[in-house]
């Protein structure tokens, strides 16, 4: 059985636990995803399955994915292509079909998404510098001063500063299958998740 599987965030929203508390929860509409390779450690070096998610046109697709997806035997064509790494050989099949059922409600997880994009922002919104007070006197609130060692002459490398802000996958451990729905393939994950509402999520199971 494969280690996790892939995913878009729908939204978020809450359920009412048994003793009444409310649990904030984000729905994610895991699955279907179909194998698409199955590498093994005599043939690629190590043991691993490429799953095939999402729905794509036929003007969208290569060459060479085309012609790949028609050797896994699909149906139709799938938009994006990850791995799953292994440490046994693969049970699947080339084709096979793999939904939301393989999780259970109260299963730790861990999800990975790629966080919203905040575009060129400053150090107070990047970083939470204080800044200098609002008042009438100080010519400068929240843009940076001197910048750099006046020894070396250079700023060092790593500095917080200004620039872009987001698109960085942030992976969350510690959350937890609230419910799963394995008609509509929708999996409920106590929390928030990283990303945009619509952004491609990997959720892993917790090896322990």
């Amino acid at each position: 059985m494969l280690p996790g599987i892939l995913g878009i965030k729908i939204g978020m929203t809450h359920l009412f636990a048994e003793d009444g508390s409310m649990v904030p929860v984000t729905v994610i509409q895991a699955g279907p995803m179909y194998v698409t390779q199955i590498k093994t450690t005599e043939k690629d070096g190590y043991s691993a399955v490429q799953v095939g998610y999402g729905e794509a046109k036929e003007s969208k697709l290569t060459f060479p994915k085309h012609g790949h997806l028609k050797k896994a035997g699909l149906k139709h064509n799938v938009r994006t292509l990850r791995e799953f790494r292994l440490k046994e050989p693969a049970t699947l099949e080339l084709g096979q079909e793999i939904k939301a059922d393989i999780f259970e409600a109260g299963e730790k997880i861990t999800v990975t998404g790629v966080s919203k994009g905040r575009g060129f922002a400053g150090g107070v919104k990047r970083y939470h510098f204080k800044g200098q007070h609002m008042t009438h006197g100080y010519m400068t609130h929240r843009r940076p001063l001197s910048n750099g060692a006046t020894g070396p002459q250079r700023v060092f490398k790593g500095k917080r500063g200004p620039g872009r802000m987001g698109t960085d996958t942030v992976t969350q451990k510690g959350l937890k299958v609230v419910k799963v729905d394995g008609e509509r393939n929708l999996v409920l994950v106590s929390g928030s998740v990283a990303g945009p509402n619509g952004g491609l999520v990997t959720i892993n199971k917790v090896v322990r």
